[in-house]
């Protein structure tokens, strides 16, 4: 008996040790920023779109230069911007900004479109980063950022993670988490510190659920640039409208799955995230993390059209995912109708069911229709089921019936 005990003292303690070991991180990649990918962008393709990134790129270095010149004069200081992550059985995404910003400054608050977009990034900051309470050690392989030169001061392993010229941390901790709701805390040099959360998906889930933000469940016009605009960076976030419908239609699909996972896909940047993600809460839609855009024109970061952010995305979900069939939502304002059928074609069998909004006449102008960015264009051709209505009531009598068939649920 006192052997039974004493085993059983040792095992509790190697768990105990497990989970205070610090977790590694490194810098997140991806297909598309790799040396060899961009190295063929520049040298086969598209010279206008790399012109217009060099440019854009010393534009963007000018401005921050300026402007954290100008705000180290008011007195402000680093703060962190925490972003809700996932992950599965064997690794976590983290993501979070450091930005300038005055003392009394609190993380995460609502704020109007047009103060975000004017954050002003503070570059090359220390982050100390805690996962339940577990440190995270930053892990420098190589030169794994091709836009930032390598920073030979770092040590091999560090306690904190240094955030790059953008203020942008992306990392990958090379450990699984339990499934479930985790919490992620940062902190800076004087700052308290902020917390996120962290989506941990079991392996053994069966379906997920990929939906756009803008005109899909949130009301923007993006069709229509100027309305867009008013709707993204003038308008009180707290007084932003619902889709009609989908946030019902969502209700139903997190009662029908309840361990599918939510993931949020918007072309919107990453300075906005707070009033999406309040959005989300405040309209009963599920929470799940919010998959943005960097607002960076590094060739890493900055990508030219809404449909090429939405499959890269979409591609990097169902490699982390490689078992999960997909549900997509979207609207037919942003070409999320061919998005969807190209991602369907690519990943066959990975694809049960797209859904897509229809704009109403409203919600853009004659010249967009004639320009083609609205529903006036083909359905592309796909063997993926289509559910199409101008709300999530539409949506939800034709589309249920059927996912409840095919997944036998009664």
């Amino acid at each position: 008996m006192a052997r039974k005990r004493a085993k059983h003292s040792d095992s509790s303690a190697q768990v105990n040790q497990m989970m205070t070991v610090p977790i590694e991180v490194h810098r997140a990649s991806s297909s598309f920023d790799s040396p060899k990918a961009v190295g063929a962008s520049h040298r086969f393709g598209e010279p206008l779109v790399w012109c217009g990134r060099k440019v854009a790129t010393k534009g963007f270095g000018a401005w921050t230069r300026f402007s954290t010149g100008l705000v180290r004069r008011l007195g402000w200081y680093p703060k962190v911007e925490p972003y809700a992550g996932y992950g599965t059985d064997d690794y976590a995404r983290l993501v979070c900004r450091t930005v300038m910003a005055p003392g009394g400054s609190r993380s995460g608050e609502l704020i109007r479109g047009i103060r975000g977009m004017f954050a002003v990034p503070a570059a090359k900051v220390r982050v100390k980063i805690e996962i339940d309470g577990v440190p995270v050690n930053q892990v420098q392989v190589g030169v794994s950022e091709i836009y930032d030169r390598y920073d030979s001061s770092r040590e091999t392993s560090s306690v904190y993670a240094v955030s790059d010229s953008s203020g942008y941390l992306d990392l990958v901790a090379e450990r699984g988490n339990t499934p479930g709701v985790h919490v992620v805390s940062y902190e800076v040099a004087g700052r308290k510190k902020v917390t996120s959360e962290l989506f941990v998906v079991p392996s053994g889930t069966k379906v997920g659920i990929i939906t756009d933000v803008d005109d899909t469940i949130m009301v923007t016009q993006a069709p229509s640039p100027m309305k867009a605009a008013y709707n993204l960076f003038l308008i009180n976030p707290a007084k932003r409208s619902t889709v009609p419908g989908m946030s019902a239609l969502f209700t139903r699909l997190a009662d029908m799955m309840p361990d599918a996972p939510f993931f949020y896909l918007s072309t919107s940047p990453w300075n906005i995230e707070s009033s999406i993600r309040n959005f989300i809460a405040e309209q009963g839609y599920p929470a799940g993390p919010l998959l943005l855009r960097d607002l960076d024109p590094r060739p890493k970061t900055f990508v030219p059209s809404g449909v090429e952010h939405k499959l890269q995305f979409a591609e990097q979900l169902m490699e982390d995912f490689p078992d999960m069939k997909f549900i997509l939502i979207g609207d037919d304002g942003q070409k999320d109708p061919m998005t969807y059928a190209t991602i369907a074609r690519r990943h066959p069998g990975r694809v049960l069911a797209i859904a897509i909004r229809e704009l109403s006449p409203s919600e853009s102008s004659a010249l967009e229709q004639i320009a083609g960015f609205t529903a006036t264009q083909p359905m592309p051709v796909t063997d993926v089921p289509v559910f199409i209505g101008t709300t999530g009531a539409n949506i939800m009598k034709t589309m249920l019936p059927y996912l409840r068939q095919i997944l036998g649920i009664r």
